[in-house]
């Protein structure tokens, strides 16, 4: 589906949403533009789809960590225009090695770019630049969401968004996923704390009960989506 959509189409873009960004979109229900568009929503986290599938919700597992390495893997090929917004040049540079691309584009906006017109434009006008089949955008979320929104905005913009997060880093090497056996066990959390205690202990201790909390109000129903707010 990704792979058969021409580069010069006009930009759509995928969501990857987790339990933090499910979490997010109760407490601002202002976000729900930002998701809404989007050309493909795919649920990113196995504790998610565990809790959704308790209130009788069926939601599919298509980790956005997995979506890019498979891309990488099947489908870019050394001439495949690429654009990556986000991550260090060295972790682009791994990847532009790893896979022979030729075509590779980047930019990393600064710290804290969203609240500042100016370097938001100036992600816009380097994807313009640099047209590309898949644009990558790894600046986490909801960064990566509102700018995705900007470049369908812009009317300009063509290909096929990625809001993924740190996924380049795991298709690098720079992180590693779980083994297959501790993420079919819905343990992959558990691996990513351990992983990196000091940026994810809040999100993944001090969030939890708010998660259990919220999927409580989730009605109990067939095979439809979890409610935004």
């Amino acid at each position: 589906m990704l792979s058969e959509r021409e580069v010069s189409s006009p930009f759509v873009y995928v969501v990857t949403p987790n339990a933090d960004h499910w979490i997010r979109l109760q407490r601002q229900p202002e976000l729900r533009p930002l998701y809404e568009p989007a050309w493909l929503s795919l649920c990113d986290s196995r504790i998610l789809q565990l809790l959704a599938r308790w209130r009788g919700v069926n939601l599919e597992i298509a980790p956005g960590s997995d979506l890019t390495q498979q891309l990488f893997d099947r489908v870019i090929k050394p001439d495949t225009p690429v654009t990556i917004i986000g991550a260090t040049a060295e972790i682009v540079e791994t990847i532009r090695a790893r896979y022979g691309l030729r075509r590779l584009a980047h930019h990393n906006p600064p710290m804290g770019f969203i609240r500042d017109p100016a370097a938001v434009q100036a992600c816009v006008d380097f994807i313009l630049a640099h047209p590309a089949k898949f644009v990558l955008l790894c600046v986490g979320s909801p960064q990566q969401e509102k700018l995705a929104a900007a470049l369908v905005a812009s009317g300009r913009a063509t290909g096929i968004g990625l809001c993924v997060g740190a996924s380049a880093e795991f298709v690098a090497g720079a992180k590693r996923r779980a083994p297959l056996w501790i993420q079919k066990a819905h343990l992959e959390w558990l691996h990513r704390l351990v992983s990196e205690p000091r940026r994810l202990w809040k999100r993944y201790i001090l969030e939890a009960p708010a998660l259990l909390r919220l999927m409580m109000k989730v009605p109990r129903g067939g095979d439809r989506p979890l409610p935004r707010s």
